[in-house]
């Protein structure tokens, strides 16, 4: 049966191509969602592009008909600008203010109302980001949902990179001596290249091997930390001496790492990074960057040069990078940096448009990137470069993200299957006790 699907702005500002996600059913986009898509289309960021982008596809479906009457779409629904039902008599008797997530409950209300009227028995659906639009229609009896469709992972399975599996003590015998096993003599699940495994003794709990797939995606090799200690840091923990197998591995150019705060994921790629640029000289410079994306209230326009105003929002870099170079006075670091040109501290705001060859890059707080961004920044990478996204998908700043629609979780798993590519979820805290607990119950 033919459903009625009624769109919020931020589900078009979210995705454009919403509209083309609700297969042979009508799409219907109140009048006021309009208003507040073009009150957005000046905005010099991700949303402002999302409102421009939505005018475009909709100036290109009126040239097939009119919008207000409908127009068949490519996947067999229609699509319609509804002008009509905006009564707001219905919808008063509860909610008195005349907002727009108001008058688009009305619109939703007076349909629902009118297609019973008609005995047609169509089903009105609101389709909302926003949960309290989703409460407030759900308390007038109309059907709401979150759109999903958006989503990278379905039933909340994020890839963390690594399994733990059983091996029989012959095996394992086996496996320690010949340094790696065919796939069919393991029991593993997943059998993508740079994935994983914790393998444990069937006789004896305590017996355990590391294993990771290798690009053939044929054989499981036996892992041991070839790195011991890098600028001054030592994996803690068996997730922490996998992200450094990824991070100083040359053949694997994207290395994705999440995790919750303190487990690592920062200080590990500054080391690795540091290593390969001024140790090893693989790379030309290390590029740290992060987007500008404050928590709560942002403080406003700060004063001074670029290097001045960005300061306040690359201080966590700048943090690790103290402790890495273990620097105790004022302006140290900085007198550091001004004589290593080999180091570049910047935010994403000014990345686009380069090219960035034969560089080890450091993208942090990855989680509050939209699909469209993160593109962005993994084309920039140039030839003989390695590209590190990290973050905690759990802690979004972002208002149109969430843990499922994020830029990292959507590299992370679109790329997972690949040789190129390497992911750790770091599951440990080691930056404090203080800080784990608080990390797991607060």
């Amino acid at each position: 049966m033919t459903k009625l699907y009624i769109l919020d702005t931020n589900v078009l500002l979210q995705d454009p191509l919403a509209i083309f996600s609700f297969e042979e059913n009508n799409v219907i986009i109140p009048a006021v969602v309009l208003e507040e898509i073009d009150s957005k289309k000046r905005y010099m960021d991700e949303i402002g592009r999302n409102a421009r982008e939505v005018a475009r596809l909709l100036d290109e479906l009126r040239e097939t008909g009119k919008l207000h009457e409908g127009v068949e779409l490519e996947n067999g629904g229609t699509l319609t600008v509804e002008l009509n039902h905006r009564s707001f008599d219905q919808l008063k008797k509860h909610f008195f203010e005349m907002t727009n997530d108001n008058r688009i409950l009305a619109v939703a209300l007076n349909l629902a109302e009118e297609k019973k009227k008609q005995h047609t028995f169509l089903e009105v659906i609101l389709v909302s980001k926003d949960a309290l639009l989703r409460v407030k229609a759900d308390a007038l009896g109309l059907k709401a949902e979150d759109f999903l469709t958006d989503r990278i992972v379905q039933f909340d399975r994020i890839y963390k990179g690594y399994e733990e599996s059983w091996m029989e003590p012959e095996v394992m015998n086996t496996f320690f001596e010949k340094k790696q096993l065919p796939l069919d003599k393991c029991q593993v699940s997943q059998t993508f290249a740079n994935h994983f495994y914790i393998f444990k003794d069937t006789s004896n709990g305590t017996r355990s091997a590391l294993g990771m797939i290798d690009n053939t995606k044929k054989h499981v090799q036996l892992f041991y930390n070839k790195h011991e200690v890098i600028w001054g840091i030592k994996a803690r923990n068996v997730q922490q001496k996998m992200a450094l197998e990824l991070l100083t591995r040359e053949d694997i150019p994207l290395v994705t790492l999440v995790g919750k705060a303190g487990t690592g994921k920062t200080l590990l790629s500054l080391a690795a990074g540091l290593y390969q640029t001024e140790d090893l000289q693989l790379y030309k410079k290390l590029l740290v960057a992060r987007p500008v994306v404050p928590m709560g209230k942002d403080i406003g326009y700060l004063p001074g040069e670029k290097e001045e105003k960005l300061r306040p929002w690359m201080q966590p870099i700048y943090d690790n990078l103290e402790y890495l170079f273990n620097t105790n006075r004022k302006g140290e670091l900085e007198q550091i940096l001004a004589g290593m040109s080999s180091i570049q501290v910047e935010a994403l705001t000014y990345i686009r448009g380069r090219s960035i060859p034969e560089q080890f890059i450091v993208i942090d707080e990855a989680q509050n990137l939209t699909k469209h961004e993160v593109k962005t920044i993994l084309t920039r990478v140039g030839e003989g470069s390695k590209i590190v996204l990290m973050g905690d998908p759990k802690q979004i700043d972002h208002p149109y993200l969430d843990e499922y629609t994020n830029g990292l979780t959507y590299v992370t798993e679109r790329l997972k299957h690949r040789p190129e590519a390497g992911h750790i979820k770091l599951e440990k805290g080691e930056r404090s006790g203080l800080a784990h607990l608080s990390a797991d119950l607060l």
